[in-house]
């Protein structure tokens, strides 16, 4: 809605003058790294109380004392994400929280990935008095599959009330991941279930399940991510290292005159260098 200053003033003043149109405000890069707590508060106010939906997406500038004064003003507001930014901690959250119960608010949805300081004991806090506002926001037993879209801060796949959990491994508390293998889900000693942050349990990019150590090893990729071996086996690969990529890094291959074969891009660059340094002979 910005943006429709730039084309139009007078559109961009009917815009800025119709609360309905601000009711849902969504803060992204690179305009995140320019939103202060003063900026954040002219742009919910044009909302005049009436904000339902408030995504921040890196606002590093936004401390607990300006999300509490936007959500003072917005009591009615029902879904707050604010994934990676680093002002804000686990103690504004939970006084935010509690603000908006004590108002008879209806928060339905929190994002919290990334956030400072954030504890096991603020999580249960927050958990409760969401439950007490919203008995429809239990989120006992929804698991969350791991894939790359898992790990974006706006997941359209999530229904979760709160997106973060306790990992069970480092005990940190982070995005954690179900694993998509059925032996692995029946495993009832929670000791040996691999269930937890991406961190601790490496996920599969294609399958989303558990990678083991000899996995990682032998399915080497040519990118970035991981992927198991069963997976591993089934992509097309480099024609020169025999590494494939991912889905979401397929964008680089470099094609090959023969059909359905690539090259990759560090195999790619060496070719270009061993080429140059035939020329310099």
């Amino acid at each position: 809605m910005l943006a429709c200053w730039r084309v139009c003033r007078l559109l961009g003043e009917a815009v800025a003058g119709d609360p309905l149109l601000w009711r849902r405000l969504a803060v992204e890069p690179p305009l995140s790294g320019r939103v202060t707590d003063q900026v954040l508060l002219k742009l919910t106010a044009r909302a005049e109380g009436t904000l339902r939906s408030l995504r921040l997406f890196g606002c590093l500038h936004v401390s607990d004392a300006g999300l509490l004064r936007v959500v003072e003003h917005n009591p009615r507001v029902t879904e707050i994400y604010v994934p990676g930014c680093k002002g804000l901690t686990g103690d504004g959250v939970v006084n935010i929280v509690q603000l908006l119960h004590e108002h008879k608010g209806n928060i339905s949805r929190l994002r919290l990935d990334g956030i400072s300081r954030m504890s096991k004991h603020h999580l249960d806090i927050i958990m409760s008095l969401m439950c007490k506002g919203n008995p429809q926001g239990q989120q006992d037993g929804i698991p969350l599959f791991y894939n790359h879209r898992a790990r974006e801060a706006l997941n359209t796949n999530d229904e979760r009330p709160i997106d973060v959990d306790v990992c069970s491994v480092c005990a940190n508390i982070r995005l954690v991941f179900d694993c998509t293998r059925d032996d692995c889900r029946k495993v009832r000693d929670s000791l040996w279930r691999c269930r937890g942050c991406y961190f601790c349990f490496p996920r599969c990019e294609k399958c989303g399940g558990c990678i083991s150590p000899e996995d990682l090893v032998e399915a080497d990729l040519a990118c970035s991510d991981l992927m198991c071996l069963d997976c591993w086996l089934t992509v097309p690969k480099c024609s020169t290292c025999n590494r494939p990529y991912c889905e979401r890094h397929e964008n680089l291959m470099v094609s090959l005159s023969m059909a359905g074969q690539f090259s990759c891009q560090r195999c790619k660059e060496l070719d270009a260098s061993h080429e140059d340094q035939e020329d310099d002979y």
